[in-house]
């Protein structure tokens, strides 16, 4: 599999069917898959968010994300592993990222999604810019990952 960037909106569950038909194809014996998928919220920060536009710098972008791929298919020793992320003008409900992975047993495919996850939200070079009601503004952190539940 690959990490791709696309520009045009995307159907995260057809993009999983298609991954998951080439990874049976190629004989690989999975017994767990995980999945994350991350939609754009209409809010922010208190205040209702109409649109997001997401920046990237291409070759830095592509190089992150496919170093946390691959970091993570080596330690988790997974079958295989899938990013896919979203730039440009994006709206609420649009998928933004998805993050797959397939491994043996269901410890090492949950584990290694989260885990991608969150070093994506940390280290990945996107730079979002909100429009709102009243004008545009950058958003400078993200929403922590980790809760206690």
């Amino acid at each position: 599999m690959v990490c791709k960037i696309v520009e045009e909106s995307f159907e995260p569950f057809a993009t999983l069917e298609k991954c998951q038909k080439e990874i049976f194809v190629n004989g690989a014996k999975v017994g767990a898959n995980a999945i994350f998928v991350g939609t754009m919220r209409d809010f922010n920060d208190g205040e209702s968010v109409e649109s997001l536009f997401l920046e990237h710098y291409p070759e830095m972008a592509e190089k992150v994300l496919s170093d946390i791929r691959a970091e993570a298919v080596k330690r988790w020793e997974l079958d295989e592993a899938l990013i896919v992320h979203r730039v440009g003008r994006i709206y609420p409900g649009d998928a933004i990222v998805l993050v797959a992975t397939w491994a043996s047993h269901r410890a090492h495919a949950f584990e290694s999604c989260r885990h991608m996850m969150e070093i994506l939200k940390s280290d990945a070079p996107f730079w979002k810019k909100e429009r709102l009601k009243e004008g545009e503004r950058w958003v400078t952190k993200n929403t922590s990952g980790v809760t206690s539940l």
